[in-house]
């Protein structure tokens, strides 16, 4: 009985031991286990707010949506972290069904039940909880393009023409906003001491339901300016002999012209009579003959041609 005894305690020694044997990893594991545990358990629910999208479905062709409504909402939902992250990763969206929406207010309601989210996780509110579309009948007009003009150009010059690129515009949207339009104009186009023609980027100035429709619009506008004509006499041009070969001279040996010349020339030219030349022929075989005088402006580079009107005289003789 004795021995039984001493046995059985032998037994329990044996078993203690294997149960201290190597604690430090049965204390790791016990370690992991309870982190394990937390984890699943501890952090198995979890409230997010998601910002999903409103999808507006089967809008009839012939209607549009004629207001500015938020185009997302924010939805609050609870369910493990996994679910959680897993819907971060679809495309969760409001789905609106405008199949049967008629010209008018609409009122859409945003309720748990209209998200559609995967089994485990619940939604717990929604904001905001209706959102109104305007719906009108969906409609096109062409707008002629005004340009909006403001100063003068440089002395000399005048505005000739203003051409648009293009100069209308064909706007698609609801209807009661194109009817509210009276037409569409260009931002400022300032003219002050313009020199030059030129072309330029200008923008529409926009009402902002047009911009809507439009976006930011650009538009190429051409300044063609014009030289303002000014009609002078000039005397004391004198007459070259063409082709002479011969010692002669024309009398008269200066004519005098009446000639449209272009202002911003003669503000630069201090003698009127350097812009033209006059030539007659030399026939050598003929003295003494009236003979035509021509007379011709010079061209300079950037301005108009000069005008010539009449020359006096209209003839000059040859003479040795």
């Amino acid at each position: 009985m004795a021995g039984s005894i001493v046995c059985e305690a032998m037994k329990a020694k044996v078993d203690f031991s294997l149960l201290t044997r190597r604690w430090q990893l049965k204390l790791l594991s016990l370690v992991i286990g309870i982190s394990l545990w937390h984890f699943v358990v501890g952090e198995d629910q979890v409230e997010v707010i998601l910002t999903i999208p409103l999808e507006l479905r089967n809008m009839p062709a012939d209607l549009v949506i004629a207001n500015q409504y938020r185009k997302d909402i924010e939805v609050a939902v609870r369910g493990t972290r996994r679910l959680i992250q897993e819907i971060r990763q679809q495309n969760i969206s409001r789905p609106v069904d405008l199949s049967r929406a008629q010209p008018g207010a609409m009122l859409v309601s945003n309720t748990p039940e209209t998200i559609a989210i995967p089994r485990g996780v619940s939604v717990q509110r929604v904001q905001p909880s209706s959102i109104t579309l305007m719906v009108d009948r969906l409609g096109q007009r062409e707008f002629t393009i005004t340009p909006a003009v403001e100063g003068e150009p440089a002395a000399g010059y005048f505005l000739k023409e203003l051409v648009l690129n293009p100069a209308t515009i064909t706007v698609t949207g609801p209807r009661t906003v194109l009817d509210r339009e009276t037409g569409l104009t260009t931002s400022v186009i300032n003219l002050d001491e313009l020199t030059h023609s030129a072309t330029l980027q200008v923008h529409l100035d926009l009402s902002e339901a047009l911009v809507q429709l439009l976006g930011e619009t650009v538009i190429e506008v051409d300044v063609l300016l014009g030289e303002i004509m000014v009609r002078r006499t000039v005397d004391n041009i004198p007459v070259n002999i063409r082709d002479s070969r011969r010692p002669a001279r024309a009398e008269p040996a200066m004519v005098s012209v009446d000639a449209e010349i272009p202002e911003p020339i003669l503000q630069v030219t201090p003698e009127p009579a350097m812009l033209f030349r006059a030539a007659v022929n030399d026939p050598v075989e003929t003295d003494s003959v009236d003979l035509p005088v021509t007379v011709s402006g010079i061209n300079l580079p950037g301005h108009a041609s000069i005008i010539i009107l009449g020359v006096t005289p209209e003839k000059v003789r040859i003479v040795q």
